[in-house]
């Protein structure tokens, strides 16, 4: 039987806690996809977060997240791809080999994004069989040119939305589409934020949980509204031994990809901030849904995410210094899978940024999606906290 990107995790979890709701998050974004396909809406699937989910809104679309976070579409996805890859890519790949994503298979577009090396050759295999446009995104961060060649692929990624779907979007509608996505991730702030304090309501695995792979549910919206409300009335632990308080950076944890994230948790850690894609490296900036020129608003937005395949990449260090202060961290710890060699570069940067500027321990942990270096990695992590308490490691 081949794994589904769509299988429930927690089928036992309480109905009336509000957590639920995004224990069964896959199933649920399932339901509303194909609702809105039967209603004539398309489905665009997406794999970075440089594509702004606002203009697939404002053409009546359906944003989905494809990046794959199963190990179980590995090997299939190798009779094609290199076993040296990036696990994230070759398992989205093995989900087009099997068949067994739906959001995939009733896809009407794929955006490619011209990130990573490894992502643009893979896009290159799925388009064979696949819809798909290019965004081309340019990488000198702070070349003045690059930005407005990214408000010129937003226009153009318009037009072919338009085109494709024969739909006309309009300003107003590229407003409300901002307004709608601002609300979101204002949301998402807030809960992010709830980790700020001496003693948090959650983990950072229950955290991680309380997002879609599709942006703008309205369900959603009410949904995080609930959950905070729960949250900050909820009572948190009181450990005699106080876990260690942990920021996350490095590349993005697709939905069943937090291994690692589970193994700090599991061995004395508490993830108090994740920087990455998949944390609150997106939601920290929001478009201006005033502006009379939103293509020009969201081309700003997006350019700003300090991503790896930026260079320089200097503003992903102001991001964690700025992070380190509101979350006051007592180690780094840098996720890097297989083969991406952007972030695995910038590692040393960072370990710099930790040790010699913020005085904090890092850890850096390079690994796949295989399960088989797991007592390896949470060995390296308790050494880890053992050095933080021995030293008396106090939050930043």
């Amino acid at each position: 039987m081949t794994d589904c990107c769509c299988e429930n995790r927690d089928d036992d979890t309480n109905a009336d806690d509000p957590l639920a709701w995004f224990a069964r998050m896959m199933p649920h974004c399932v339901e509303y996809a194909t609702a809105a396909k039967e209603q004539g809406r398309r489905i665009v699937c997406i794999m970075c977060e440089y594509t702004p989910r606002e203009l697939i809104m404002a053409a009546g679309g359906v944003p989905v997240c494809l990046c794959g976070g199963s190990a179980k579409t590995i090997a299939a996805a190798e009779e094609y791809l290199p076993a040296n890859l990036c696990p994230l890519i070759k398992s989205t790949y093995g989900y087009h080999v099997q068949g067994n994503n739906p959001f995939l298979e009733m896809a009407d577009l794929i955006v490619a994004e011209t990130t990573c090396d490894g992502k643009k050759k893979m896009f290159e295999l799925l388009a064979e069989t696949r819809p798909m446009v290019v965004l081309e995104l340019p990488q000198c961060s702070e070349d003045a040119g690059a930005l407005e060649y990214w408000v010129e692929q937003l226009r153009k990624f318009r037009t072919q939305l338009e085109n494709r779907f024969d739909v006309q979007i309009t300003d107003d509608a590229l407003r409300e589409a901002i307004a709608v996505m601002n609300r979101e991730r204002a949301l998402r702030r807030e809960l992010a934020e709830l980790m700020t304090a001496d003693r948090p309501p959650l983990t950072g695995r229950q955290l991680i949980e309380l997002k879609s792979t599709i942006s703008g549910i309205p369900a959603d919206l009410e949904q995080y509204e609930k959950v905070l409300a729960h949250l900050r009335q909820k009572c948190p632990p009181d450990n005699e031994t106080p876990p260690v308080r942990v920021l996350m950076t490095g590349v993005p944890m697709a939905h069943g990809s937090e291994r690692v994230l589970e193994i700090i948790e599991d061995n004395g850690g508490l993830v108090v901030c994740m920087e990455n894609c998949t944390g609150v490296k997106p939601i920290l900036d929001d478009g201006d849904p005033e502006t009379d020129n939103p293509i020009r608003a969201l081309a700003e937005k997006y350019y700003r995410l300090p991503c790896s395949v930026m260079t320089r990449n200097d503003r992903r260090l102001d991001t964690l210094r700025s992070l380190a202060g509101q979350y006051r961290p007592q180690c780094i710890v840098e996720l890097v899978w297989q083969a991406c060699l952007t972030y695995d570069v910038e590692s040393y940067r960072v370990r710099r940024l930790a040790e010699q500027e913020l005085g904090i321990a890092y850890l850096r942990i390079e690994t796949d999606y295989s399960p088989s270096d797991s007592a390896r990695i949470a060995t390296r992590v308790e050494a880890l906290f053992e050095t933080v308490r021995a030293e008396g490691g106090t939050p930043t």
